[in-house]
Formats: structure tokens, sequence, C-alpha cells
């Protein structure tokens, strides 16, 4: 490793730690948030930063341009803007002043806004989860700011341009590939296993805080972790009762009160996220999301997987959405599984091999299906076609505060148990190909 020229010590070429730390120190009387829990949220980041990605800063709000709003979410607002200095990448030894990212051009930002009832120590919650695993699920956090009017705070980060998961897929389905499904796949449960792997539950996981600047590569990253908590903490919180989310994707144990939210119950968020990315279609679009549909769930009810979906895939589902929670994957198995799923396929499109996996050999079929419904279809287009559907007016798809009392305990419907093993035992005929 090459040697610092200033400190002697090893670094990674590019970020000195030791030296990169005092350059930070030395400027924290130099600026202040006015809240010193945030002062130290942003000086311990600027601390322990091993390279640029790690470090967050205090960012004056007359730093910004073009400020707009584009979205809104369960608990705040989001703000297009474009960050006139740009995040810092290294120390310049020579103007000792900090190298930045597209100085004077500036970088496209998205600033999260909370509402005024949101309590401050879950907003510094949301804030210190996101640090914790923007180098491995989430989007890059540049910093904190504070909106001059309101003088509430708000978060600094990358702006996503293809937007949220939902939104593109509603858009742009008709034109994704089975390729690109297993990849976005693939991806997802990898950075959710990195999540749970720092031992954070996210609670809040569905296709709107899905953010990328391009479904169509690895860039897929999670984001709001306003619910998110780490395991352990919290327990005697009076308030942790209190069941806040999208009611399709929350699972029927957490809805029930009959267990508290665990990474099975992320599991269960990501088996209604797959049959999303496989159909396109939202989960219960055209009926209110109130008790009525809760009571369902948690009786069994689970969006219905297409017949021609891959056998290997809907098990996948299925086995994430089961309600019997010891009976759910972990983020390390799905992944294991969609790696080997993704490379067969990928090497089968690349180099014609594995012609006989049965991930191909299925993709294949459901392809000849769709082609074959799309030949009884005289509209060709090459533009991305919106999925026509209907939402129901009460069909909500933001979060919010669902407490619904006296649920059932949560069970699978009659033949879920006997299709899932049908499934199991059809698979293990299959030899296996790698």
């Amino acid at each position: 490793m090459p040697i610092c020229s200033k400190c002697n010590q090893e670094y990674n070429g590019n970020w000195c730690k030791p030296c990169n730390s005092k350059n930070f120190q030395n400027d924290f009387n130099n600026w202040t948030s006015g809240n010193d829990k945030i002062d130290k949220l942003i000086q311990d980041a600027q601390l322990n930063a091993n390279h640029y990605g790690e470090v967050i800063e205090w960012i004056p709000y007359d730093r910004f341009k073009d400020v707009k709003q584009v979205g809104r979410g369960g608990f705040g607002t989001i703000h297009y803007a474009r960050w006139i200095d740009g995040d810092i990448r290294k120390w310049d030894i020579e103007n000792q002043q900090w190298k930045r990212y597209n100085k004077d051009v500036g970088v496209e930002a998205a600033l999260k806004k909370f509402d005024n009832f949101v309590n401050f120590n879950d907003v510094l919650n949301e804030m210190e989860i996101h640090l914790k695993t923007t180098e491995v699920a989430s989007t890059r956090f540049y910093g904190i700011t504070q909106d001059p009017e309101t003088h509430s705070y708000m978060m600094v980060l990358r702006y996503a341009k293809d937007g949220n998961l939902r939104e593109y897929l509603k858009i742009n389905f008709n034109n994704i590939n089975w390729f690109q499904k297993l990849q976005n796949l693939l991806n997802l449960s990898l950075r959710l296993k990195n999540i749970h792997e720092l031992d954070i539950v996210h609670q809040d996981f569905h296709p709107g805080n899905i953010l990328s600047s391009n479904f169509k590569s690895y860039d897929v990253m999670i984001s709001d972790f306003g619910l998110s908590k780490l395991i352990g903490e919290n327990q005697n919180n009076p308030e942790k009762k209190n069941i806040f989310g999208v009611l399709p994707y929350i699972a029927p144990e957490v809805l029930s009160g009959d267990e508290e939210y665990t990474k099975a119950a992320d599991v269960y968020s990501f088996g209604i996220i797959a049959y999303e990315i496989i159909t396109g279609f939202p989960p219960y679009p055209d009926i209110p999301h109130d008790r009525d549909l809760a009571m369902k769930i948690c009786n069994g009810l689970r969006p219905k997987i297409p017949f021609h979906t891959s056998k290997l895939i809907t098990r996948m589902i299925m086995r994430c959405w089961d309600a019997r929670v010891t009976h759910r994957p972990t983020f390390k198995e799905l992944s294991d599984e969609l790696r080997k799923y993704y490379w067969d396929y990928h090497y089968y499109l690349m180099e014609g091999k594995n012609k006989d996996s049965e991930i191909v050999i299925q993709i294949k079929k459901a392809e000849e299906f769709s082609a074959n419904q799309e030949s009884t279809n005289t509209t060709i287009t090459t533009t991305p076609t919106p999925l026509n559907y209907q939402t129901h007016p009460q069909a909500i798809y933001t979060s919010r505060l669902l407490n619904f009392s006296k649920l059932p305990k949560p069970k699978n419907e009659e033949k879920f148990e006997s299709e899932l093993e049908e499934l199991t035992e059809s698979m293990s005929l299959t030899p296996e190909n790698d």
C-alpha cells in the first residue's frame, strides 16, 4: 500500500484516514447545524470515514439551486435540487482544501423533508441507520441541511433519476425482459442481506422505497429507513405496538399483533415485491386497503401468481409469503438461489450455455407464452406503454398508521401448503445443472 507523504502511514491511495480526520476536526468550529446531536452525528461520521463515500456534511441551504418538490411519502416530501458544490472526494494538499466532485457544476440531489408531526428522535434514527447502510444497501447520504422557513432538518441524498420501482414498473414493464427481472431480484436480495447482517430490520419495505438511477443496471438501492430499528433496541418503547406501513406488504403476523417485526417480516415484503417485479402489477390494486383486506391476508389471501410463471420463481415467492414464519427463507438463502438463476440465464444468453438448466427452460416457456399472447394483439409499439389496470381510490400505496384490532391468527389458505410441497417435490426430481 502507498505511504502518505504527510503522516508517513499506509493508506489506500486516495483517502488517508488520520490526515483527513484532522482536516475535518480543524473545521469543526467553522460550522454548526444548530443542534448538538446532529453536529455529533456529522462529526463522528467525518472522523470515522474510511473513504469519501462515508462522509456526510452540514450543507447550508443556500448551496442548493433549482429546488422543486418531486414526490411525497408517508412521513414527508422529496425535493429535487442541484447542489452547486458537489461532494467531497479527497484533500487537496497544495491548496489546503477539499477537492469536490463536479465543483461549480454541482451534483443532482434529493432533499428529504420530514413532516412536522415526525418526532425529532425518529428523524435522527433514520439518519443514523441510513449512514450505517449507505455503503452496502442504501442511496448515498451526502449530508444534512435545514429548511430556512420551517427550520426542519432535511437529509441530502443522491438523486435517483429512474425514480422508484413502482413508477418504473408502471411505465416500463412491457419493455423489461427476464434477465433484468432476475438482476433486480438478485440485487434487492443482496441489499436486504447486507441490511440484516447489520442486525437492522427495514420494517417498511415496498417498491416506493426502492430507488435507482438506472434500473437496467446493478444500481438498485433501498431508501426510507424511518421505521427501521436495530434489533434489540427500543424494547420498552410503549409506541412499538403501532403498525405503520403499506398494508399489502406487511406480514400477517405483524398485522395481527401476533409477533414483533422481525427479519422474516422483511422477507414477506420481498415476496410481494418479487411478485410485482415478475407480473408488473401491484398487489390488490382493485380493492380498498382496509381492515377487511387485513383480515383476508391473515386468513391466507395472497396475490395470484400467473400459471405460466417459472415454477422456481413461484416456489421462491410462495416460501417468502408463507404464514408459517419459520418456513420463510433468509436473504442469504434467497440471494444464493437467485445468484444461481441469474448466472445460469446470463451464460445462456451470452454464450449459449446452460440450455438444460431448469430456470432457462422455464423462462423460455414463459417467454413463448408471452409472445403468443402478444401475437393476438394487433397494436405494435416500440415505446414504453403503461400497464393497464384500475386502482381503487382506497388502495393506498404510501405508509400510514394501520392499527386493526382483533385480527385472526395468521394461517395459509387451504391448498397453499400442499401446492408448495408439490412444487418442492417436482424440483427435487429435476437434475441439478451447475
